[in-house]
């Protein structure tokens, strides 16, 4: 299984980016994907999660309303579009594989991980 994380880059605050993630090996009709981001001396947290089949979501309270999740089955891709990116949101980004049923948000429920990329948000 192969994780690949691309989009990041530098932007100002209120500005957009969005980010994609390129899954290759096992098919993942059953699991759950999801991203999660790591500032500087912090903890990684979880942002957003998606059930591959279905399509169902959930969001952190600190990015609901301005982070939207999404899939596209065909091209083996996940997306995060970013809006209205905060100073706050600067991190590291990384998507993620887990295969719980469920929508999980504890880093440790994920089994396989991309590479991450460098989001900045200037003030």
């Amino acid at each position: 299984v192969q994780l690949v994380e691309s989009g990041g880059g530098l932007v100002q605050a209120g500005g957009s980016l969005r980010l994609s993630c390129a899954v290759s090996g096992r098919t993942f009709s059953h699991y759950g994907m999801g991203w999660f981001r790591q500032a500087q001396g912090k903890e990684r947290e979880f942002v957003a999660g998606i059930k591959w089949s279905g399509g169902s979501t959930y969001y952190a309270d600190a990015v609901k309303g301005r982070f939207t999740i999404s899939r596209d089955i065909g091209k083996g891709a996940m997306y995060l579009q970013m809006n209205s990116l905060k100073p706050g949101d600067t991190a590291v980004y990384f998507c993620a594989v887990t295969t719980a049923s469920v929508i999980v948000t504890l880093p440790l429920r994920y089994r396989f991980w991309g590479q991450g990329t460098q989001v900045t948000v200037s003030s």
